[in-house]
């Protein structure tokens, strides 16, 4: 059975609208595989070379992405990984490379007020705490309490004492929050299309077209929640694991006209190879033209499909 065969008729269908033919099929064929198990040095308790030499030692075979502060595994399995101290320690954690980019996108420093608003596990949450050496403050919220624990399990592990937990609807976080945090990560929760892998067919049952509109319009509330927390001044990184424009683009623009004067949209700065143009209208409708500077990226072999918009507040919402 062809690989286009195995995945859901109209997401193959919005796939050729969005890349044509030969480009989509070229995407679908990443989903026939796994990805290598990459991780990131935990910086707070260990620097990339001492994990580079600790897991050399142990005859780990390792490819450092320098710049993500992450490793991908070549010779061994996450299990055997796992059995190691460095992770038994939390001095490592697993996490896509993908993933590690919002954080780094959106630049917390020490002492900064972080708002992350859809938080559990936790992958991103620990990635900026790490970022921040510990120091100011990062808010996590999530909806699930067993989410929360997993990510409190997270914070202890890793050595993060920055991290404060609440649990409730990233819609209403600005409610309690008025443009309080100096930036707001929102990786929302979406349709996952990027991390599509046939070999496990749990990461394709809940797709579907209405699950998209369904998703989108709880991703808008969200990043407008996530905006009207934000100080003026401040930048807000909106990130999705999917492919799908109504998810992506399609809340950026949407966010561009009822907060029309109160943000702009910065220039998402990755490297090259993995940059690909954003989506600049779909299903007949043209995006504001500022959308040209949120980023795609592709599924391939090591990365997983991302979308990423970087923001800045320039006026109150209030």
């Amino acid at each position: 059975m062809s690989v286009t065969a195995q995945l859901p008729e109209d997401f193959v269908s919005r796939l050729h609208e969005l890349y044509g033919a030969a480009h989509a099929e070229q995407i679908c064929t990443v989903f026939e595989s796994g990805r290598p198990t990459t991780f990131r040095a935990n910086t707070l308790k260990v620097t990339i070379e001492e994990v580079k030499q600790q897991l050399t030692d142990a005859g780990f075979e390792v490819e450092v992405i320098a710049w993500l502060q992450a490793f991908v595994l070549r010779n061994r399995t996450l299990r055997e990984l796992e059995e190691h101290p460095l992770y038994q320690s939390g001095s490592i954690y697993v996490q896509g490379l993908s993933s590690m980019i919002p954080p780094v996108i959106l630049n917390p420093r020490p002492g900064d007020a972080v708002l992350d608003i859809a938080a559990a596990p936790g992958s991103k949450t620990t990635q900026m705490a790490a970022l921040m050496n510990n120091e100011g403050m990062i808010l996590a919220n999530d909806t699930s309490t067993v989410r929360l624990y997993k990510l409190q399990a997270n914070l202890q592990k890793l050595g993060i004492e920055n991290v404060k937990t609440q649990r409730g609807l990233g819609e209403m976080v600005w409610r309690r929050f008025p443009e309080v945090f100096d930036k707001a990560l929102v990786d929302v929760p979406c349709s996952m299309e990027g991390r599509f892998n046939l070999q496990k067919e749990k990461t394709l049952e809940n797709w579907s077209v209405k699950k998209i509109k369904e998703l989108a319009n709880r991703q808008k509330n969200i990043l407008r929640s996530a905006i009207s927390a934000t100080k003026v001044g401040g930048e807000i990184v909106y990130s999705t694991c999917t492919l799908s424009p109504e998810e992506n683009e399609g809340v950026i623009d949407w966010i561009l006209h009822k907060e029309k004067g109160k943000v702009v949209v910065d220039t998402v700065e990755i490297p090259d190879e993995l940059a690909s143009p954003p989506v600049i209208a779909w299903m007949g409708k043209q995006f504001n033209a500022d959308v040209a500077h949120t980023k795609r990226i592709i599924p391939t072999s090591l990365y997983e499909g991302f979308f990423i918009a970087k923001l800045r507040k320039i006026s109150s919402s209030f």
